[in-house]
């Protein structure tokens, strides 16, 4: 198969065009490398790509919301499926800066399903985010639920990412899946998140930032318990008569939460991250930041249905296999 992949330079497009490669793909990877965190681990990423013995992987350096320079860039490639992971990330940083979650998020996204449309691709694959959720108070949080109260912008645009499909998927018939994703870590994770900067300050010696006083859950899904979500559901589009689509639906357009069913309370994550660096950590005790939520619990039972998803690893298994990543990465 054939799959173009864009932010193939990130923490989950790096991990999902390995194992695509791994199984004897092509992957098109498509990344503008921006400096929303330090470029050079971006730049590994890709490096890390050049052991992977078997498929092939074509990078271009572009910018998706640029739709001339997409065109432009891929005439003369040829790919079946898209996986569109590539997006502005980061809940507290929409707050201070929401046009680039307009620019990447909206007319990016936008630009993707112009494209699957063109092409009249076989599946396009897109991500969407837990965070849509918002301070829902059903829990878990199941894909049948309303999700019409975000609290960042971030969460905003991915609301609108899915309904922009929904839009795509029953005009074109062109099959989409949208993926919620669920607080994902592992090695190669992305520095601003909390795994990433807690390890960081506890083995340098330095204060974490505790929000909520630590008053708060989030459902832990590693990096190749979402692989193997991504996988399957790009190996299986939804069709018309498919029984999991967004509420109402009569287009071939399926969202599915991909978490590990397991919500862990913020202070048992930061013992198990104290545990793997061998040193405490000085907590510095903050109330709640603006666009947080208090917990993220993922249903999966529609993903479990489906395409037999089936999350098998704990905090206490990955948490250490990233500590041990980023001793090596940084030579610490």
């Amino acid at each position: 198969m054939k799959i173009l992949v864009t932010g193939a330079a990130g923490f989950i497009g790096h991990a999902l065009i390995r194992a695509l490669m791994a199984r004897g793909d092509r992957v098109i990877g498509i990344d503008n490398l921006n400096a929303y965190y330090d470029p050079a681990l971006k730049h590994a990423r890709l490096a890390d790509l050049a052991d992977v013995p078997s498929g092939s992987f074509d990078f271009l350096q572009l910018d998706f919301a640029d739709y001339p320079a997409l065109v432009a860039a891929l005439d003369g490639h040829d790919f079946a499926s898209i996986v569109h992971l590539g997006a502005q990330a980061g809940v507290r940083y929409s707050i201070d800066n929401p046009h680039a979650y307009v620019q990447s998020n909206l007319v990016g996204h936008l630009n993707v399903l112009e494209l699957a449309r063109s092409r009249r691709v076989d599946h396009c694959v897109y991500a969407s985010s837990s965070s849509v959720y918002g301070n829902s108070a059903a829990s878990p949080f199941s894909v049948d639920t309303r999700v019409d109260h975000p609290v960042s912008l971030y969460a905003a645009t991915k609301k609108a990412d899915e309904l922009m499909s929904e839009t795509y998927a029953h005009l074109y018939r062109v099959p989409m899946t949208g993926l919620r994703f669920f607080t994902v870590y592992g090695p190669w994770g992305r520095p601003d998140m909390a795994l990433w900067k807690f390890t960081k300050a506890i083995l340098q010696g330095d204060p974490i930032d505790v929000y909520n006083h630590g008053d708060m859950r989030r459902d832990f899904t590693y990096i190749d318990d979402i692989i193997a979500g991504v996988i399957a559901v790009i190996d299986h589009p939804p069709s018309d008569d498919d029984a999991r689509k967004p509420g109402g639906s009569i287009a071939p357009h399926a969202v599915y939460n991909i978490g590990n069913n397991q919500p862990e309370p913020l202070g048992r994550m930061i013992d198990v991250v104290e545990a793997s660096c061998g040193k405490p950590a000085v907590r510095n005790l903050l109330p709640m930041q603006p666009g947080d939520v208090y917990e993220t619990y993922a249903d999966i039972s529609a993903i479990q249905a489906d395409l037999g998803y089936a999350p098998t690893t704990s905090i206490d298994t990955g948490i250490p296999r990233f500590v041990d990543w980023y001793r090596a990465y940084h030579s610490v």
